[in-house]
């Protein structure tokens, strides 16, 4: 059966088990590899790529940044010791205590329509993702939001970007491909379709070009052989092809990566991942950043007592869901920060356990004190009740978790309703904010990642919090570079959320990926997200 036949049919494949038996007929993917040739093939999950999510600019799904860091390149490169090194930028100057930060270019970088790379790509980038047009969420906090005060032109190969105040954060976020770097000219011609994505749009100066995109099938990158800018210098790829297949179905993707038809398969969860063929390497990276989480809505409904806030998260039992679901592989989360990001404050664990006894207490304080026919505590005639509303698709282990936690409450009598959304329908009510609750997990080496969460205005403040004090405290994590003053300063968030309880987190994820034996040289990004630059196959 040919490769590419097989390709489309998974892509498009309702049963796993028949997907199987198709896979088991067919070549492995890098027969045809070589040292200068071949091809890797990648399988992703990739879901909701195709809802205008091409562009990590403006998306804020991690999936677009992992799979566009092929063709798209940052100024720095973050180490894994946390250490920035050169990339687009050969040096740099930080002034005016961090308000502002001078790159000295590399001079023979080109895009892959031939553009240069300079100090005006920089600026043309930048000033596309700070303007409200745009609206990249994610990428403009990340470029300081309002503190951003633009980008200058010094010369051909030299750039400031400024701040209004200090803003440490900037160098890790010049590292992600959040604030990657796409031609000039397609800024100017083609900017409405980045969303969309595809040959000719997402041009870059990355080591592979995107050439061919099939909506929720497969993305194919060919190797740019003028690639001798990569971190520490690397050069062109060591293959031809990354081939990159959308598979939103788990057990498809362990049965391509176990055949042989893929080289590597990444978002598996653990249940899968344990039955993994140990020929297979399996890597577990987890996640920097905010844990996956509840997001309480304090400004609507039941969740605007505290005592139902805490009694909420002291009624579920997340230690055992935690465990039996993910089979042990994913830790209890305690904190709105997970245990591999910088600050985590380690004195929360155990903080907080599962008490049944405790929040029955609290509702109890709350006025929540009658009972109706099937259980549910009421207050004046009203039922204790919250409505959950999730982002399609959800994975099976979260769908268990969610059933658990219904579980949990319902022992001691808060109804949770949940409603699994298309993300148009979901959107609708996320907006203006008409839910009691919502989840996700959020991924970042820096803990200013708290202040799109949790201050007033930040734009994933799905908990509506309004605290001048907590403001504050964030506004100073981001005008500080001392680690020990930070480290004080988001111990003090992480404490503060303990006790208001306006996220409640669950489980700090890891981003697992199996590869087979025909990969050598891949290496993992900060994130957790695979590095193709020196990776052979053979």
């Amino acid at each position: 059966m040919p490769v590419s036949l097989l390709r489309r049919r998974l892509a498009v494949a309702a049963a796993p088990l028949l997907a199987a038996l198709v896979l088991s007929s067919c070549a492995a993917a890098t027969d045809d590899a070589g040292d200068d040739g071949g091809e890797v093939v990648w399988a992703i999950e990739g879901a909701n790529l195709s809802a205008g999510h091409m562009d990590p600019q403006t998306s804020q799904l991690d999936v677009s940044s992992m799979v566009q860091r092929a063709a798209l390149d940052s100024l720095v490169f973050q180490e894994a010791d946390g250490s920035f090194s050169p990339w687009l930028a050969e040096s740099w100057e930080i002034e005016d205590d961090g308000a502002s930060y001078v790159f000295t270019l590399r001079d023979d970088v080109t895009f892959h329509d031939g553009e240069s790379f300079d100090a005006a790509a920089v600026k043309a980038n930048f000033d596309r993702i700070a303007d409200p047009e745009t609206a990249s969420a994610q990428a403009a906090s990340m470029l300081g939001g309002e503190f951003y005060a633009g980008t200058e032109v010094v010369d051909k190969h030299t750039v400031r970007v400024s701040f209004t105040q200090p803003y440490s954060p900037f160098l890790q976020a010049a590292s992600t491909a959040l604030l990657g770097f796409y031609s000039p000219a397609v800024l100017e011609e083609s900017a409405d379709q980045l969303k969309a994505g595809g040959p000719g749009i997402t041009v870059g100066t990355g080591p592979f070009e995107l050439t061919e995109y099939t909506p929720d099938q497969e993305i194919v990158y060919t190797r740019n052989d003028d690639y001798a800018w990569g971190p520490h210098d690397s050069g062109a790829a060591q293959f031809e092809t990354l081939r990159v297949e959308i598979l939103p179905e788990a057990s498809v993707r362990v049965g391509v990566v176990e055949s042989g038809e893929a080289d590597l398969a990444s978002q598996l969860p653990p249940n899968l991942a344990a039955d993994l063929d140990d020929s297979l390497t399996v890597d577990s990276k987890e996640y920097p950043g905010l844990p996956y989480s509840l997001y309480l809505n304090e400004k609507h409904g039941v969740f605007a007592d505290q005592k139902v806030r805490q009694a909420f998260a002291r009624a579920i039992d997340i230690d055992t869901a935690v465990d039996e679901i993910f089979f042990g592989q994913f830790p209890r989360a305690w904190s709105v920060l997970g245990s591999t990001t910088p600050t985590y404050d380690a004195s929360l664990e155990g903080s907080w356990p599962f008490d049944a006894s405790a929040a029955d207490a609290l509702l109890d304080d709350a006025g929540w004190t009658e009972r109706d026919a099937e259980g549910y505590r009421t207050k004046d005639g009203e039922r204790l009740s919250a409505r959950w509303i999730a982002w399609t698709p959800v994975p099976d282990d979260r769908a268990a978790l969610a059933n658990a936690i219904q579980s949990d409450l319902k022992a001691v009598g808060f109804e949770v309703v949940r409603e699994v959304l298309e993300p148009g329908a979901y959107n609708e009510q996320y907006g203006p904010k008409t839910f009691d609750l919502t989840d996700w997990g959020f991924s970042g080496v820096d803990p200013d990642l708290l202040r799109s969460h949790l201050h007033t205005e930040g734009f994933q403040n799905a908990s509506q919090v309004s605290d001048a004090d907590l403001d504050a405290l964030l506004e100073r994590g981001v005008a500080t570079a001392d680690t020990a003053e930070r480290g004080e300063i988001y111990g003090e968030v992480q404490q503060w959320n303990a006790e208001h309880v306006a996220i409640v987190p669950l489980y700090s994820p890891s981003l697992i990926t199996a590869v087979g034996g025909t990969v050598e040289g891949l290496a993992y990004d900060l994130y957790g997200r695979p590095l193709f630059y020196d990776v052979s196959v053979g």
